[in-house]
């Protein structure tokens, strides 16, 4: 903001599609603070994320989240993203 104070942040780590045998970014975390919350600051991080994306020419970025989190769910379907059908994502607790 005008302050200097950061409002929000996401994390993109480089990632390669064996599959399509492209690079693709990850973007594993999108956070807004809860005072800039409903104001579009989530958007804008992911507009720059989009575009930093964009300029490395990556095939694309690739996002998860959990089911109940409906409002994620419509940003990032109004923003273009489109959910996968038939894939499971595994985790294993070390």
């Amino acid at each position: 903001n005008e302050s200097g104070e950061g409002m929000g942040f996401t994390q993109l780590y480089h990632g390669f599609s064996s599959v399509s045998a492209a690079r693709v970014w990850v973007l594993n975390d999108l956070y807004v603070a809860p005072e800039f919350r409903n104001n579009g600051v989530a958007k804008q991080l992911m507009n720059a994320a989009k575009e930093l994306a964009l300029v490395d020419n990556v095939k694309g970025l690739s996002l998860e989240t959990a089911e109940d989190n409906i409002n994620a769910q419509k940003l990032y379907e109004s923003l273009g993203y489109v959910r996968e059908l038939g894939t499971y994502h595994y985790f294993l607790k070390l």
